[in-house]
Order: C-alpha cells, then structure tokens, then sequence
C-alpha cells in the first residue's frame, strides 16, 4: 500500500515536472524573434544601407528578447516593453515613416500573437 502511495507521488511529480519544462520551452520559443531579413528588405521596400542597419538593430533585439525569455516571471514583462521600446526608437531612426508604420504594424501582430502583449 504503502510503495502504491510513493509510486503515484512519484508519477505526479514526474509529470508536474514535464509540465513545467514544456512550458517553459514554448515560453522561449515564443521569445524567439528571428526573421529573414532579406524578406523583410522586400516587405518594407529598404535600401541596402537600411537594410544592414536593421539588421543590426534586429539582432540587439533578439537578444533582449532572449534574455526576457530567461529572466524570472516577475521580471520578464517589463523587460520584453524595454526591448521593444528600444528596437522601435532605433527603427524609427533608420525607417521612413511609411516602412515604420508597417514595421509597427508587423511587430504589433507577432507580439499579439505569441502573447507578449
């Protein structure tokens, strides 16, 4: 009796363990804000100079992102705002404003979707 109790300790353990690490890696996942950017070049119409530039800038936010993705509950909230604060002050720099209104546009919906936002 005694080894049948231990045993269902043992199995809802396990699964609340598996559970969590599930959700933690599509938590990550969802913080994963690579893009090809050649496809993006072509959807805002950049030239070559922006389009190094963004690059650029897309990479530093992809790394906060990450970092956000990492951090604990309490903090990743407010770290996720600061990232993207970040990259729309930089975009907005290098875009006109035609290209940052569908970039804002674009970043809006994905952040939506994933359900940072």
């Amino acid at each position: 009796m005694i080894l049948m109790v231990v045993a269902m300790l043992s199995m809802t353990m396990t699964s609340y363990a598996e559970n969590e690490n599930a959700e933690n890696t599509l938590n990550v996942e969802a913080y994963d804000m690579s893009v090809n950017i050649r496809k993006l070049a072509v959807t805002l119409d950049m030239t070559f100079d922006q389009m190094e530039s963004v690059e650029e800038i897309h990479r530093i936010f992809c790394a906060e992102m990450v970092l956000a993705a990492h951090a604990n509950k309490d903090e990743r909230e407010a770290l996720v705002d600061k990232a993207v604060k970040k990259d729309l002050r930089y975009m907005r720099y290098i875009l006109d404003q035609k290209q940052y209104k569908k970039y804002l546009l674009l970043l809006n919906t994905t952040l939506q979707n994933r359900g940072l936002k």
